[in-house]
Order: structure tokens, then C-alpha cells, then sequence
């Protein structure tokens, strides 16, 4: 009897034993599956902000047009629509997260301007002096830079060197 006895608990031991193995491989199981459900999410939320990039770059060569055909068009009907269409444009874009780069007057920064010329004059140097072209980014990514002229300080004795 007490060899059945001990039998048994050895049994139970075996048992319980396993169970605690099986329960820590189904905890694995479920963090494996947390954990890939949390990837597979952040990738596909990474995938669509990638379209509406892609889509949102494509969309900036109309607004371009837009603000390029605005100064020309003459009659005060025609100039009034399409000022209307872009502001639209520039308000559904806006609720995607893009937003103009503000330059003018500002240091400039190579991670958000790129430089087109430069021209001396008596402001500090490397201030934007000129906008070429709006520079944009989506969200907190630059995903085109402003096109830009910069100051370059002239020198207090820069023509009195000559001779």
C-alpha cells in the first residue's frame, strides 16, 4: 500500500511538473503572439504612412501648379475658384499632417532648407532672406525641403583692400 502510495505521488509530482511546463509554454505562446500582433500593427501603420507619403508628394506638384497659376489668372471669377480649390487642397493635406515650412527671417538649418544662393547685404549670416519654394513636412518629417536664398554679412572692410 505504501509503495502504491509513493507511486502515486510520484505520479502527481510527474504530473504537476508537466502542467507547470505546459503552462510556461503557453506564456511563451501568448507573448510570442502579443508581440507579433504589436509588429505586425506598427508595420502596418508604417505601410500606409509610407502610401500617404508617397500619395502627399504627388499631391504638392498640383498645389505647386496652383500657387504658380494664381498670379496670372486675370479674371477675378477664375482667381476666386481656383484660390477656393487650393486652399481646400491645403486644408485636407493639413488634417494628414503636413504643414509648411516657415522660413523667412529664420537661421537656416540644412535638415529643413536647401540653399539656392546667397546674397550679401547686412543681415546676420545664414538668415533666409527669400523663400523659392515652400518646403513641407508630414508630421514631424521633412519630406521636402524649402528651397532658399541666405544672407552673407558683408565685411566692414571687405572694398577698401584694393590698392
Amino acid at each position: 500500500m505504501t509503495e502504491n502510495l509513493e507511486q502515486l505521488k510520484k505520479d502527481l509530482e510527474n504530473q504537476v511538473k508537466l502542467a507547470e511546463d505546459r503552462l510556461n509554454q503557453l506564456q511563451y505562446l501568448q507573448a510570442d503572439f502579443d508581440n507579433f500582433r504589436k509588429w505586425s500593427e506598427k508595420e502596418k501603420t508604417s505601410i500606409i504612412a509610407l502610401a500617404n507619403e508617397n500619395l502627399i508628394k504627388d499631391l504638392l506638384i498640383i498645389l505647386d501648379d496652383f500657387q504658380r497659376a494664381l498670379p496670372s489668372l486675370e479674371q477675378e471669377q477664375n482667381r476666386e475658384g481656383m484660390e477656393m480649390i487650393r486652399k481646400k487642397l491645403i486644408k485636407i493635406l493639413g488634417e494628414y499632417g503636413l504643414s509648411p515650412i516657415v522660413c523667412v527671417g529664420k537661421k537656416f538649418d540644412p535638415y529643413l532648407h536647401e540653399v539656392i544662393c546667397k546674397e550679401k547685404c547686412k543681415e546676420e549670416t545664414n538668415t533666409i532672406l527669400e523663400d523659392f519654394s515652400t518646403g513641407y513636412q508630414l508630421k514631424s518629417k521633412v519630406i521636402r525641403p524649402s528651397k532658399v536664398k541666405i544672407a552673407e554679412q558683408i565685411e566692414e572692410n571687405e572694398g577698401e583692400n584694393n590698392g
